[in-house]
């Protein structure tokens, strides 16, 4: 059976139930043989597509040359065409990219805003995808450089059929350079070739050029090895991430937005690095810190690491996961009684007799007599003091919090009620001693708290 028999059963065994009805697929076309004939594939199995071509402009008459084809096949098999032309060595002089990077980084951006653009694909966004031409030898060549560039599992998985969240279908992943080029041949199928794919300037093209051919001397099967070693390690990468879902689930506690690890049971992890590393990575840390992250379990009370969203702190026996707080917490104005909603609960200020009993976490009653609206809610901050309840003599609000034991992401969520620069309440702890109710005559305030 030939390329076009084998691809038919591909498609119709892997896309078509992935794939809802009324759909269409922009094919990335770059003119040369592996997209020209992954077009023609389609086209034959009456598959609605549109060709998205990106003109990098890197060898100048070339790159003409290459989009006035991609548009005269388009032309031809009365498709439509989309074209995007950029000048690809400022882009990555720019954002301080290789131009391979910047190439990569330009064609799938644009592909993202195709997929969402109704006037390119004439249908829904949710039924529209992308498909790419890369096959077999890609696959090898992309595992072999992440092999030699240093890689966890999932890095020797190759290239994956089908990415989901970017709607990418890869549908001559089962088929050699070798096998679509002998098909083009065999039909007839006209393509442009990219002189620079002859020279081995870039990785990739020295690991297609060189290093392949030279291993395929000492070993002839090389390239089917490592197609069958792929399919192995993409079953291997399962079994682990099985394996460290199961040791994560047993040392993580998640508590609100936090995630909170006993310290013992960390450092008994085996094996540790990896164990570390997995845990870490979902917050935006990088591989780099797993080992910071192993020393971080032996040192000091308080100490900690940060990463770009998240902050990790050791408190006394527990590893604290929380995220980073993006600004300082807004003065919040109360002008009345009643409830305030904020970020870490509700406050509520209740005229009342006599005391009663309350579910809420705090709950305390002060002397209305002494209260002056407007009142200001804000997080404490360094510097503050008040009068804890029972206490002639002023204490600091952050010598008050360490006595209290707290951690030091407990320490930033506490809340203070305050009036004319004085603290009524440490919310959640303590109400000051200057506004305790003296009288069982006097109107009381509650001050109840609800996080």
């Amino acid at each position: 059976m030939n390329l076009k028999g084998l691809f038919k059963i591909h498609w119709q065994q892997v896309f078509a139930p992935i794939i809802s009805t009324d759909y269409t697929i922009i094919v990335a076309a770059s003119g040369g043989a592996d997209s020209t004939v992954l077009i023609h594939l389609l086209y034959e199995l009456n598959i609605p597509i549109v060709l998205a071509h990106v003109n990098f402009q890197l060898r100048g008459a070339e790159s003409d040359h290459d989009e006035a084809f991609v548009q005269s096949l388009a032309d031809r098999l009365q498709l439509k065409a989309v074209i995007k032309k950029i000048d690809t060595q400022y882009y990555a002089s720019h954002h301080k990219l290789s131009i391979q990077e910047a190439a990569r980084v330009i064609r799938y951006d644009w592909f993202q805003e195709l997929i969402n653009d109704n006037g390119v694909s004439n249908a829904a966004s949710s039924n529209c995808f992308i498909a790419t031409a890369h096959h077999t030898d890609d696959n090898i060549e992309t595992v072999m450089m992440h092999f030699f560039r240093g890689t966890g599992i999932d890095g020797l998985k190759g290239i994956p059929m089908f990415y989901a969240d970017k709607k990418i279908l890869r549908p001559l992943l089962p088929f050699s350079r070798e096998t679509i080029e002998a098909y083009a041949l065999e039909q007839g199928i006209d393509y442009v070739t990219d002189s620079s794919n002859l020279k081995s300037d870039y990785t990739r093209n020295y690991f297609r050029n060189q290093l392949i051919p030279q291993l395929q001397q000492v070993f002839p099967q090389v390239k089917e090895n490592i197609t069958h070693n792929i399919h192995r390690f993409k079953e291997v990468a399962d079994l682990y991430h099985q394996a460290v879902a199961i040791q994560i689930k047993k040392l993580v506690e998640p508590k609100a937005n936090e995630w909170h690890i006993p310290v013992l049971k960390w450092k008994k992890t085996i094996p540790l690095h990896t164990i570390s590393w997995e845990i870490i990575k979902t917050f935006g840390f990088s591989a780099g810190q797993a080992i910071e992250m192993v020393k971080l379990l032996d040192s000091a009370n308080g100490s900690s690491m940060v990463s770009s969203t998240h902050r990790i702190i050791k408190n006394r026996l527990w590893m604290i996961i929380a995220p980073l707080q993006a600004t300082e917490a807004a003065h919040i104005l109360i002008e009345s009684i009643g409830s305030t909603v904020f970020e870490d609960g509700v406050l509520e200020l209740i005229p009342t007799a006599s005391a009663e009993p309350s579910s809420a976490f705090f709950c305390e009653y002060i002397e209305f007599s002494k209260i002056q609206f407007p009142l200001i809610l804000r997080k404490w901050k360094a510097g503050d003091y008040f009068y804890p309840l029972g206490m002639t003599k002023k204490k600091k609000v952050s010598k008050f919090l360490i006595d209290a034991k707290l951690s030091k992401i407990d320490k930033e969520k506490v809340w203070v009620l305050e009036m004319d620069k004085k603290i009524i309440a440490l919310l959640g702890y303590r109400i000051d001693n200057r506004f305790r109710y003296t009288s069982p005559h006097q109107p009381m305030l509650e001050i109840s708290y609800r996080r």
